[in-house]
């Protein structure tokens, strides 16, 4: 027995371990977002997420001033200026003056040039070129530079994508769709389970089998059918349609979870109220419905963030007219009018999570307790 009791206490051990693995594979890179959300672009480019809070180095060049501003100094034409007045605020580390060695001088340094001229860059951005000759062209002089950034963080990514043009709206037509489409299924599904639960008629089980396997089917293939069915009836493009999609492709694991929750009540309880003249509809409401509500919780959750984050069948079921534009069709805009900033990507993620985090943390207290019931009992 004690041999026994070791096993299971190292057994538990693993189950903890693994738990704790999956949490830091999920928390990382959730971490790894949100600084990055916080990071402008270049940073974001030159650096990983895992370097914000400390100095970064960024390679680049920039131009002198252009020829016209030379002046003559002791038989030499001159080029002068600092960097700092084209690029964002740094030291520089390094110089050069060619793409092959962009890197191959210290500030302070007097670098050779081509046909007799000098340059020198100082470490706060000053540079200086001679030239014994003067300096022609219609363009500075290119000189390569090599600058470490200080860490910077901004609120400016958040700013651009709260104060977007229409996101108000399209926050609301979000909840328009989400609602409905979470409240629907789970009063057909609480119904279809109670029915499948403790009710007995012919086709019972077929139905049982039949919503096991449209667990399976990929909702992507009833897409364009059901598009084309809502045109046909009248519906296609409206948020009546958008609902009704939504609590199909719900259904199938809306009654799946329900029943099997349903199916584990107590049955003495569910007799005596037969016993006592109480009808089925008044045995669902009163005592299944009361205590099946964790299992309703549970639902609720996952098709309430499913509805939500989703941007397809809200692409296909409401298109993108302006009135009807959901928040993730928004932030799909949003990102590309700006050519995909990962910096609006990563505050874009956070502002939709929001509510889905604070309906989570709302009912999370339902769910296992919800999910773990519907999974070990059964009618």
């Amino acid at each position: 027995m004690d041999h026994i009791a070791g096993t299971k206490a190292r057994l538990v051990w693993a189950v903890n371990l693994s738990a704790a693995a999956l949490v830091l594979l999920w928390i990382i890179p959730t971490l790894g977002l949100l600084v990055s959300s916080f990071r402008d672009r270049d940073q974001i480019v030159t650096s990983g997420w895992w370097r914000a809070a400390f100095q970064s180095e960024q390679s680049s060049f920039v131009r002198s001033a252009l020829p016209e501003t030379q002046r003559e100094e002791g038989g030499l034409f001159v080029l002068s200026g600092n960097l700092f007045d084209t690029i964002d605020t740094g030291e520089i580390k390094a110089f050069g003056v060619t793409s092959r060695d962009p890197s191959g001088f210290i500030p302070g340094d007097t670098a050779p040039m081509s046909k007799g001229r000098e340059m020198t860059v100082l470490t706060n951005g000053e540079y200086r070129i001679t030239s014994p000759e003067p300096h022609s062209g219609r363009r500075g002089v290119r000189i390569f530079i090599t600058t470490v950034e200080p860490p910077r963080f901004t609120l400016e990514n958040y700013s651009n994508v709260i104060f977007a043009e229409g996101l108000g709206r399209s926050f609301l037509n979000t909840f328009s769709v989400t609602i409905p489409s979470t409240v629907i299924p789970i009063l057909v599904a609480a119904f279809a389970a109670y029915a499948l639960a403790w009710m007995q008629f012919p086709g019972r089980a077929l139905l049982i089998a039949l919503i096991v396997g449209l667990l399976v089917v990929p909702l992507q293939l009833a897409l364009i059918p059901l598009l084309r069915f809502h045109n046909t009836i009248g519906i296609g493009k409206e948020y009546l349609g958008i609902w009704f999609a939504h609590t199909g492709f719900g259904l199938p694991l809306a009654i799946y979870l329900l029943r099997n929750y349903i199916a584990g009540l107590p049955r003495e309880v569910i007799e005596s109220a037969r016993v006592d003249g109480a009808t089925d509809f008044q045995i669902f409401r009163r005592i299944v419905l009361p205590l099946s509500f964790p299992a309703l919780a549970s639902f609720a959750i996952f098709q309430f963030l499913w509805v939500w984050n989703d941007l397809l069948v809200a692409t296909i079921f409401l298109g993108n007219n302006e009135q009807q534009l959901v928040m993730t069709g928004r932030l799909r805009e949003l990102l590309g009018s700006r050519g995909g900033d990962w910096e609006i990507l990563a505050s874009s993620a956070f502002v939709s999570i929001v509510v889905p985090v604070i309906v989570f943390f709302a009912m999370q207290k339902f769910l296992v307790r919800g999910l773990l019931a519907g999974s070990v009992k059964g009618g």
